[in-house]
Parts: structure tokens; C-alpha cells; sequence
């Protein structure tokens, strides 16, 4: 039930700031459009941006968490029989935020110094353009102390995420939305004249006030660490070690990403555009999905590993790639079979004709084949990181991006660009397989009966629903041909008659038990929280 409604929590805002990040978008494009200002805004942002993927959240959730949980259930590494609880956690968050803080104080102002340099070596074309290459330095270092502010709030959603406290963390990210639509209204209204610096302060700013939120939210639950002197304890140095593998991994999938952009940019004209708008699309579930239990599970992972509960952590597996699979698999299928549909009442409209819609739909039919491999990784990685294993998933991710590569080379030339999202895809399920295997192998996973015997109904039912829909875009082909307003419809009555014919299948196969989903759904009556932390805020 914890899980369930965590997911539930952490998917329910991260779709919302999905939304807001889509309006961000549309906002920015309808005001400024492309030019000299909008390059030199997202190649500024871009920076801290990759920094952020690199040693703030992802790495510092899978170091962080399972070393925070250690203390809130068992005793310090250096003292396994010291006393476990709030306080020996938040003394050890202290210890971290002390030293993140004097690290990313110092990184922030040597960035801010360098970025001349920097961007020379990021985007060297706009050196022939020394007023755009100003511009892009100006807005760097505006932009630049937005990372210190998300490091130290992947420190604090780490904290509250570990005491069962998901909402706050998972809404943090919306501001930056918000936030961004608030300045781009302002400068269509003239009341911000130069709209470079005015986005570039706005993402600081929305950095500073996710940490804030993140602060308040920590405060009221009682996990808010107090900040000693800066020392290298040696919890700190665990967590660097822990750390490092993370950082790679991420770098692995920074590179694994370019690849794919250089490969495409050799191709047709378009083609690098077509992957990027279907990956938008596919990145919808995958994100509400997958980074949902992923998030979820791990701290509940943790703290069930330290405490020595195994059948219970290995249930949690179980119940988490059930969630993962139900929602993914009917997500999956419907975006194989109705892609064209979905396409061209999201992205077909003015300069953007039928020819790009239907290359796109290619790439978005591709994509969505690997999609229930991507949250499988999503859901099986914190089966590895919370036994403090940081470093077989990222092995397991650099080969895949040798594979990748070999794969897009080998597709490109039959498929086009839909050949670089097919070897995504595909490279994807051996990602996924690998981890399966390997904590299989080590004793560490195993199907239970219950997902055994319900996972070939939800392929079952999804399999119905993917017929449905295939049935429905027929009939509704003059609606979805129509360049006014009666596509959109369109696609919400086949969205809606989809997901309908999903659950209905899904029920009477015994896929699932819409019963229990609503049971776990309802919020149970108010109790007593014996840690103060283990009801989940929101």
C-alpha cells in the first residue's frame, strides 16, 4: 500500500510538470521563436543543466538514500551496533550538505569564471558571432547558481523521500515551469526588456525557491539537517565513493543521447527533429511510470534491506514492476498502434506538415517498442543501489552504449532515423534483461507467482486494447484528417475508449483488480505516525 500510493504521488505531480514543462515550451516558442536569443538561453541552461544530471539527483539519490536509510534502521558503517534513528540520519545529512555546499560554492564561482572558455568548447559555432557569443556567456553565469540550489535539494528530496515523504519533492520541479511561464509572459508584456537575462534569472531563481520548498518541507517533517563545519567524515567519503559510479552513469547516457544526435544529423534534413519530437512523447510515460517507482521504491527498498526484511524487500520488487508493467504495457501498445493519430493532433500544424508528421510517428512507433524496457530499468537499478551497489548498473549501461551505436549504424541505413530509435529500443530490453539476470543470478530477485500469473494478461489485455484503437482510428479518419478542431476530440475519444477497453480487459482476464487499485487509492483515516515519518505528505 506504501508503494502504491508513493507511486501514485510522485506520477500524479511529475505528470503535472510535464504538462507545464510542454506549456514552458510552446510559451517561449510563441514569444521569442528561434534565433539568437532562444540559442543562446537553452545552450546556457543546457550547461548546468548536464551538471545537474551528473552529480545532483540521480547520483545523489542512489548514494544518498541508501545511506541515509542505514542510519534511520541500524547503526553508522564505522559502528554497526551505535543507536539508529532520526537524529543519526540528520546528523549524517548535515555532514553532506556541509561539504556539497563548500564543493558546489567553489565549482559554481570557478564555472562562473571559466564560462568564456567553457562555451568556447560547448558551442564553438557562435564563436564566429561575438554578440551572440556574449550573450550565451552573460546568460551562463546568470544561469549557473541554479545547479548549487538543486544539488542541496536533491540532498533534502533524498531525506524526505527516505522518511516516506514524496509529495514535496515531487512538486519541487513544477516551479521551474511555473516560474519560466511567469517570465516569458513578462517579457511578451514589455515589463522584462531584455528577455536573455530575464529567463536566465528566472531558472536561478526557480532554483532558489525549489530549495526553499524543499527546506520548509524538511523543516515540518522534522528531517531538516543542521549544518556543521565542513569535515571529509567518514560517511562523506562513502558517499563520494557511492557517488562516482552515478556520475558516469549519467555521463553514459549524456553520451549515449549525442551519439544518437550526430548519427541522425547525418541523415535526411529533419531527421534529428523527428527523433527529438517522438522522444517527447514517449518520454511522457516513461517519466510519470518510470520515474515514479523508481523514486518510490528505492527508500523503501533501503530501509527494508537494513532491517533485514528480505521477503519484504523482494515483495516490494515484485509489487513495484507489477505497477511498473500494467500501466507501461497498455502505454506501449497504444503508442505502436496509433502513433500517426497521436502525431498529428499534437505536432501537425503550420510549418509542420503530414510528410514530418508521418517520419515522426516512425520514430514514435520505434521509441515506444523499448518503452516497457526503459521503466523496467527505472524499476530494477534501486534492487542494485539500495544494497550500496552503484556500479553494476552503470557497467551494464556502457556496454549497452557500444551496443547502441552498432545497432543505429546497422538500422540507419534500411530505417532512417526510425532505425536510431529501433536500436534504442532494443538496446533497452538487453539493458533491462541484463539487470533481471544478474540479480536473478545473485539471489537477490525472483518473480513471484502472482506477477508470473498476471503479467501474460496484461500483455493479453493490452494486445485487446491495441486492436481497439487500431479499429477506432479508422473510424474516426475524416475526424483525425480534419485540420480544425474535430482531431482533438478525436484523439481524446480514442485515448479514453483505449484506456476504458484496457481496464474492462484487464479485470475480467484478472490482469489486475480495479478493487484493490481503488482500495490503495483511498486515503486511509488518520493515525498516529510512530516515526513521525512514515505517513506520506500529500
Amino acid at each position: 500500500m506504501a508503494l502504491f500510493k508513493a507511486i501514485a504521488t510522485v506520477g500524479g505531480w511529475t505528470m503535472i510538470s510535464r504538462v507545464l514543462g510542454f506549456i514552458r515550451d510552446v510559451a517561449i516558442a510563441n514569444v521569442l521563436g528561434a534565433g539568437q536569443v532562444t540559442d543562446a538561453f537553452f545552450i546556457a541552461f543546457k550547461f548546468p543543466n548536464l551538471f545537474r544530471r551528473l552529480f545532483g539527483e540521480g547520483a545523489m539519490n542512489a548514494a544518498f538514500v541508501p545511506l541515509y536509510s542505514r542510519r534511520l534502521e541500524r547503526g553508522p558503517d564505522d559502528a554497526p551496533d551505535a543507536p539508529a534513528g532520526p537524529e543519526e540520519a540528520r546528523a549524517f545529512a548535515g555532514e553532506v550538505a556541509s561539504a556539497l555546499t563548500l564543493f558546489m560554492l567553489v565549482f559554481t564561482i570557478l564555472a562562473m569564471g571559466a564560462m568564456p572558455w567553457i562555451m568556447s568548447a560547448i558551442a564553438p559555432g557562435f564563436r564566429a558571432d561575438p554578440e551572440k557569443f556574449q550573450l550565451t556567456v552573460e546568460l551562463g553565469r546568470i544561469a549557473f547558481p541554479y545547479l548549487l540550489f538543486m544539488t542541496l535539494s536533491a540532498l533534502l528530496a533524498g531525506a524526505l523521500n527516505a522518511n516516506g515523504r514524496f509529495a514535496a519533492a515531487a512538486a519541487a520541479p513544477i516551479l521551474l515551469n511555473i516560474v519560466l511561464i511567469a517570465a516569458t509572459a513578462l517579457i511578451y508584456w514589455g515589463v522584462v526588456p531584455e528577455p536573455g537575462p530575464g529567463l536566465a534569472y528566472g531558472v536561478a531563481l526557480a532554483g532558489a525557491l525549489q530549495f526553499a520548498m524543499l527546506a520548509l518541507a524538511a523543516k515540518r517533517a522534522g528531517v531538516l539537517p543542521r549544518v556543521p563545519r565542513p569535515r571529509l567524515t567518514l560517511g562523506v567519503k562513502r558517499l563520494g565513493v557511492l557517488m562516482a559510479p552515478g556520475v558516469a552513469g549519467a555521463g553514459v547516457v549524456q553520451i549515449n543521447v549525442m551519439v544518437g544526435d550526430v548519427l541522425a544529423s547525418t541523415l535526411a534534413e529533419g531527421s534529428v527533429s523527428y527523433l527529438y519530437y517522438a522522444d517527447r512523447v514517449n518520454q511522457l510515460p516513461l517519466g510519470v511510470v518510470g520515474v515514479a517507482v523508481g523514486i518510490a521504491l528505492l527508500p523503501l527498498l533501503s530501509r527494508q534491506l537494513k532491517a533485514g526484511e528480505t521477503e519484504a524487500a523482494a515483495g516490494s520488487m515484485n509489487r513495484a514492476l507489477e505497477i511498473s508493467l500494467l500501466l507501461t504495457l497498455p502505454a506501449a501498445a497504444a503508442l505502436i498502434a496509433i502513433p500517426d493519430a497521436i502525431v498529428t493532433v499534437l505536432f501537425q500544424r503550420g510549418a509542420f506538415g503530414a510528410e514530418a508528421a508521418a517520419a515522426t510517428a516512425d520514430a514514435l512507433r520505434a521509441f515506444a517498442i523499448g518503452l516497457p524496457a526503459y521503466v523496467l530499468i527505472k524499476a530494477l537499478s534501486p534492487g542494485f543501489w539500495a544494497r550500496e551497489d552503484t556500479k553494476t548498473p552503470v557497467q551494464i549501461a556502457a556496454g549497452a552504449v557500444v551496443l547502441n551505436v552498432v545497432l543505429a549504424l546497422i538500422l540507419m541505413g534500411p530505417l532512417a532515423h526510425a532505425g536510431i530509435a529501433l536500436a534504442t529500443a532494443i538496446t533497452a530490453w538487453v539493458n533491462a534483461a541484463t539487470l533481471a539476470a544478474l540479480l536473478a543470478r545473485r539471489g537477490l530477485f525472483r518473480a513471484d507467482a502472482r506477477l508470473a500469473r498476471r503479467l501474460p494478461r496484461m500483455a493479453a489485455a493490452s494486445a485487446l486494447m491495441a486492436g481497439a484503437l487500431v479499429g477506432g482510428a479508422v473510424a474516426l479518419d475524416a475526424w483525425l484528417a480534419d485540420a480544425a478542431l474535430l482531431r482533438i476530440p478525436a484523439l481524446a475519444i480514442l485515448v479514453a475508449g483505449g484506456a476504458a477497453v484496457y481496464f474492462a480487459a484487464a479485470q475480467a482476464t484478472g490482469a489486475a483488480d480495479l478493487r484493490e487499485v481503488k482500495r490503495l487509492l483511498r486515503r486511509p483515516r488518520k493515525a498516529p505516525a510512530a516515526d513521525g515519518g512514515a505517513e506520506m505528505d500529500g
